[in-house]
């Protein structure tokens, strides 16, 4: 393959000056313990000030916390331990990674990638691998483990930058969040919310969690579209052309392929069984995987330990039948590399999780929400033009608070009520937060997983700094998020149902 240099366009130039700019900024450890020091400062200054809101939902009045008070710095001493173990990404990651890490180093991942690339059409690779991403938020957060590294070892395989890779499958995970084609976890939890909400001003309101469903389906294709076309137009020609190094270097070509044919049945197999005993576990309510009700909720839960066990033991059955595991300490060897492998995600992990722990202790990122929202509320605008400006805020807010119920707590009651008195259904409220909190998922630092993709991208080029994921992710979270908004206004003009019986208008 010969290096083409990338194309030079205005907008090529501009992702480059944010990307020269991000990975000036020092290491990413070092710029969270920037920001740490950063938030202690703000938390004094705003507590010294006597900054407080009222909480929408609650009436409590919300005060700025000073991180230097005695309480808070005891806070941080005894609960430092808890504070990193429970940061919420750090067990899916090194868990799946256990499993990950033997199928990557037998060979099983390379083996198995290579057999899809060579089956699956050049021209919906970056397709698939978007709606992946999308449907992946049925496992809630898996598809940040699992779908994002596998997304770069896939372009990889294919000859393509796995950088590009890494962004198709992001944007579809983290962009798509709030979209899927089925049910999510997400649903019930912000339709609970929603629904306390609709009943300060109507008591009794009832918001299913089918109130956003079409239009969730509906945003399907239109991510994937786009998804498509920013990366095949926009990321790839940012980047240079990649040399792959998926190529055997042995001899007998021949003698591989059949070693990696037995490899990938016996590995298959394993695979087939696992899928078999989830099955099994998940056959009717009351079963382990099912809840006494009757609800998939446990087999949802139990995903990353599924996805891990399925890993590991394809892994080792691959190995097993291509002769690199020969005891069980093979095994142990392989898994204990894999995590020296993450030691530079864990160090990371463990500045963002004191990071956000802090950032949430001192209360800034709810007073900045309820101002924010206060300010919106203020400006006087009514119907279609408000709800892109909730659009907005939630996109705004999104890279200050990660949690998407956490936000919708506190804005929820402000906005469903005050929608309400003026024509909107709570629904549509509901639909517009989670088009502008998805937006920027892939943008924001606070990302939990943010973290993680720094260090996978790390792995195709070792300058992959803060900067070259922002300026790489930026023209997904644009176009997504005004793609998502004007199918949102014209869907909103057309009086189309949101779900089920659910109406656009109150």
């Amino acid at each position: 393959m010969t290096d083409q240099p990338p194309r030079r366009t205005a907008l090529t130039r501009s992702l480059d000056w944010v990307e020269r700019t991000g990975n000036a900024l020092p290491d990413p450890v070092t710029l969270f313990a920037i920001l740490i020091v950063l938030v202690v400062i703000a938390s004094v200054l705003a507590a010294g000030a006597g900054v407080s809101v009222p909480h929408p939902g609650t009436g409590d009045v919300v005060v700025a916390k000073s991180l230097l008070d005695s309480d808070m710095i005891q806070r941080l001493l005894v609960e430092m331990p808890k504070t990193f173990t429970s940061f919420a990404p750090l067990g899916y990651v090194l868990l799946v990674m256990l499993g990950v890490g033997v199928a990557e180093k037998t060979g099983f991942l390379t083996a198995a990638l290579r057999g899809l690339v060579s089956n699956v059409s050049p021209r919906l690779l970056t397709a698939a691998l978007v709606f992946a991403g999308i449907m992946s938020s049925l496992a809630v957060d898996a598809g940040y483990v699992v779908l994002i590294p596998l997304g770069a070892a896939l372009f990889m395989g294919a000859g393509r930058h796995p950088v590009a890779g890494l962004a198709a499958g992001f944007a579809g995970v983290a962009g798509g969040f709030s979209a899927n084609l089925v049910l999510t976890p997400l649903d019930p939890l912000l339709a609970g919310l929603t629904q306390e909400a609709a009943q300060l001003t109507a008591p009794g309101y009832v918001v299913d969690i089918t109130a956003n469903y079409y239009l969730m389906i509906a945003l399907v294709p239109l991510f994937v579209l786009v998804g498509t076309w920013v990366t095949e137009r926009l990321v790839e020609p940012r980047l240079p052309a990649w040399r792959s190094t998926i190529t055997p270097e042995a001899t007998d070509k021949a003698d591989i392929a059949g070693m990696e044919r037995r490899g990938l049945q016996a590995a298959l197999m394993a695979i087939l069984a696992v899928i078999g005993a989830t099955a099994a576990l998940a056959w009717a309510p009351g079963y382990p995987l099912r809840g006494a009700d009757g609800s998939f909720l446990p087999l949802m839960r139990s995903l990353v330990a599924i996805m891990f066990i399925a890993f590991l033991l394809a892994g080792i059955a691959y190995g097993v039948a291509i002769r690199v595991i020969r005891s069980d300490k093979d095994v142990v060897r392989y898994m204990s590399d894999s995590m020296a492998d993450m030691g530079v995600y864990i160090v990371l992990a463990f500045v963002a999780a004191h990071f956000i722990a802090m950032f949430k202790w001192s209360n800034l990122g709810v007073i900045s929400a309820v101002v924010g929202a206060d300010g919106l509320r203020s400006l006087g605008i009514e119907g279609s033009p408000l709800l892109v400006g909730l659009i907005l805020l939630a996109a705004i807010i999104n890279i200050l608070v990660g949690s998407a119920s956490a936000k919708w707590a506190f804005l929820a009651p402000i906005f469903v009520p005050m929608l309400m008195l003026l024509g909107l259904s709570p629904e549509a409220t509901q639909a517009a937060y989670r088009i502008g909190d998805s937006s920027t998922n892939m943008i924001t630092p606070l990302l939990p997983y943010f973290p993680l993709i720094l260090v996978v991208g790390k792995r195709y080029d070792a300058n992959f700094g803060i900067g070259t994921l922002v300026a790489t992710m930026l023209p997904f979270a644009i176009a997504f998020g005004v793609s998502s908004t004007l199918l949102f206004v014209i869907w909103m003009a057309m009086g189309l149902p949101l779900g089920p019986g659910v109406p656009s208008v109150f």
